[in-house]
């Protein structure tokens, strides 16, 4: 809850009276029936999702005023408006479970109570997506329908659309596959909002509590100990909450004040707390909603995704913890005086409640049940387990979890409703395939620049949308372009190596036949880079089907979603607009840009990681391959820390930097074991001596 202080500056209303049970009452309401859904499907998956969004319009329209301000939050005249706003989303989104047969039957016709209700949907939710997460979604909107109606055949080119008419639009934004109530409110009514439930439900256990002190127990006596804490409790509270903006406000109230009673700068200790929170999205078994989108826009099994983005995501937290330690070096901070928490006590005292259950959903996930089926297990096990810890969960608590987890979700699933009617445009007018073209033609199939392009896209996006939206619209927009110039580079190995079917030769017919005398001998892989991007789409499509294997394109399809997603959390960490380190820094008590700057500076990983998956075998699901990738990235990722920030065990001048900097790219150098064993090789040999001048330094 917010404190009365600070009820004029938060963007909710705070209910009292009747209207506050109400909102209550919906929240559980909304709690209880998906749960029960979830276990009894018995509504259609159109019905579930039309309730799901009338639900949380409903809430929305009340929660949140149509301007942040005093007047508009206690003014009864802007409060009733809004009611009947919340009714009106809900009577006109139910008049199409009603209307669904009859306007889903070939020659169906549009009467007048379904323009009616059609329109009012459409606007109201543009409108509560713009209270809840701002004017970026709502503009996309407005500029999608126009478009997909009458702007498409005014432009020229190859955005150029034929245009539908406004009865076909509007048909389309409801009862398509892509659209306000299809596939990705889907994963909202289920997957993400059970999830959401699920960490609800950890939260009220205390299970927050626990990875605190956890935290403290495992890192609190080393060099750095409390930027560690921080560390290792923000990625674990990422398995609760899957937002970094919530994961910093939670556990940076702790840890910042830790930091700098440490020696830390505010600026660095806010900084620390950001780039960590924002890892908590990547971090399995929840990583936000991305993992559920991702497994619906790929068809790649959930628990596959989650499966392979641990070792990445614990290389994220190893690159921050790094800057962490190398900082307290160079300032000479001393551990953190011992706080008397062990290990075992923290376990004792509260950790059946976070270990057993994330155990359970792990162990589910793993078994090939269903996302679904694990989140209301795993739920069940957090109620179970909690008896065994000193704050068990009785009737008010499940209580207080079930409303908790329906208003952490209003944001959540009014905006991923609502991003469909965006998606379902993009789909309809082909605009992903377009995009990718461009993507493709602008790189010139340098896989590299390509995610340059999209790590600027994402920044753009991100600026005025939450990290998820961000990465529906980048990936439906350019992850056929980035799997696809990912897979080319297995057909490039193979026309290179000169071993190139003869059937994948005859395609070359099409659009190069003179380069067909050279592809029955070996080449300079540039040369055969240089063949493969010159191919248009309708040759390298057939190409890539025909010679690469099926596991290689999944594995490229999965690393194309897995960069864009990785991207999308840049937002987070970067200034002009990086709302996780602003908040870090309204707890740090130092400079919002300052500390944007620095949470910039530790998150490196979320550039650095994704360059990993375009070029290597990271997300194959070969194991020892990944670990590989892994080990050396560890080297190379402490390297870099070091040349950025001037230090290992002591301050060292540019020369040592530069040489850092050189053995770091040399230890992450893709494909070239060579390069990547010279690289650790000097690492050690740098940090070694580095090492030993501090000793010295010390005697002296």
């Amino acid at each position: 809850m917010i404190d009365p202080e600070d009820a004029a500056s938060a963007p909710t209303r705070q209910l009292k009276g009747a209207l506050n049970v109400l909102v209550i009452a919906v929240c559980l309401a909304l709690s209880v029936g998906h749960l029960y859904v979830a276990i009894f499907p018995e509504l259609s998956e159109y019905t579930r999702n039309v309730l799901h969004f009338a639900g949380f319009a409903f809430l929305a329209a009340i929660l949140y005023p149509v301007l942040p301000r005093e007047y508009c939050k206690t003014n009864p005249v802007f409060l009733t408006a809004d009611i009947a706003l919340g009714l009106a989303a809900v009577a006109s989104a139910l008049w199409f479970v009603i209307s669904y047969d009859r306007l889903t039957l070939p020659g169906w016709d549009f009467g007048t109570l379904d323009w009616i209700a059609g329109g009012v949907l459409v606007i109201i939710a543009t409108e509560l997506t713009r209270r809840v997460a701002g004017l970026v979604i709502p503009v996309l909107i407005v500029i999608s329908l126009s478009y997909v109606t009458f702007l498409g055949p005014m432009i020229g080119g190859i955005f150029s659309f034929r245009g539908l008419s406004a009865e076909s639009a509007l048909w389309r934004s409801i009862f398509n596959d892509e659209a306000l109530f299809g596939t990705i409110a889907s994963i909202s009514s289920t997957y993400v909002f059970l999830f959401i439930i699920f960490g609800s439900f950890l939260i009220r256990s205390g299970a927050g509590e626990f990875v605190i002190d956890l935290s403290r127990a495992i890192a609190g006596k080393l060099v750095g100990g409390p930027g560690l804490v921080a560390v290792i409790a923000s990625g674990l509270t990422g398995t609760i909450s899957g937002s970094a903006i919530a994961n910093t406000a939670s556990t940076g109230v702790i840890t910042i004040p830790l930091m700098k009673r440490a020696g830390f700068p505010p600026k660095f200790a806010g900084g620390v707390e950001a780039a960590s929170s924002t890892g908590g999205q990547l971090m399995p078994p929840i990583m936000g909603a991305g993992a559920f989108v991702m497994a619906s826009f790929t068809q790649i099994p959930y628990e596959t995704i989650v499966a392979v983005a641990a070792l990445p995501a614990l290389l994220y937290f190893l690159t921050v913890a790094f800057f962490v330690r190398i900082e307290a070096k160079r300032h000479q901070l001393p551990p953190m005086e011992a706080q008397g928490r062990t290990l075992w006590s923290a376990v004792k005292s509260g950790g059946a409640s976070f270990i057993i259950p994330i155990a359970v959903l792990i162990f589910l996930l793993v078994s090939g049940f269903t996302p679904t089926y694990a989140a209301v297990i795993g739920i069940v096990a957090v109620i179970a387990s909690s008896w065994l810890t000193q704050n068990p969960m009785g009737p008010k608590a499940v209580f207080e979890a079930l409303v908790m987890g329906a208003r952490n979700m209003v944001m959540t699933a009014v905006l991923l409703c609502a991003v469909g009617l965006v998606v379902n445009v993009i789909t309809t007018a082909g605009i992903g395939n377009t995009f990718s073209l461009m993507i493709a033609e602008w790189s010139n199939g340098n896989i590299l620049i390509a995610i340059i392009l999209v790590a600027l896209a994402s920044l753009i996006l991100g600026m005025g949308l939450p990290v998820t939206a961000a990465y529906i619209v980048l990936a439906t927009l350019s992850a056929p372009a980035l799997a696809g110039m990912i897979q080319d580079r297995a057909v490039v190995d193979m026309i290179a190596a000169g071993n190139l079917p003869m059937e994948a030769q005859a395609l070359f017919m099409l659009s190069a036949p003179e380069a067909i005398p050279l592809l029955a001998e070996a080449m300079p892989r540039a040369e055969a880079q240089a063949l493969v991007g010159a191919l248009p789409l309708e040759v390298a499509a057939p190409l890539r089907d025909l010679v690469v294997q099926r596991e290689v394109a999944v594995a490229a399809l999965l690393s194309a979603h897995m960069i864009i997603f990785w991207l999308s959390q840049d937002s987070n960490v970067t200034p002009p607009v990086a709302l996780a380190s602003f908040t870090a820094a309204a707890i740090a008590k130092s400079k919002p840009m300052a500390t944007g700057v620095a949470s910039w500076k530790l998150a490196k990983g979320l550039y650095i990681v994704p360059v990993l998956f375009a070029y290597t075998p990271f997300l194959s699901g070969d194991w020892l391959a990944a670990f590989t990738v892994f080990l050396f990235g560890v080297f190379g990722t402490y390297a870099l820390a070091g040349a950025f920030q001037g230090c290992y065990e002591r301050v060292m001048g540019w020369p040592a930097r530069a040489i850092g900097a050189v053995a770091g790219i040399a230890c992450l150098w893709p494909a070239n074991l060579t390069a990547n064993l010279i690289g650790v090789v000097i690492v050690v040999a740098l940090v070694a001596l580095n090492a030993r001048g501090a000793r010295v330094a010390a005697l002296t």
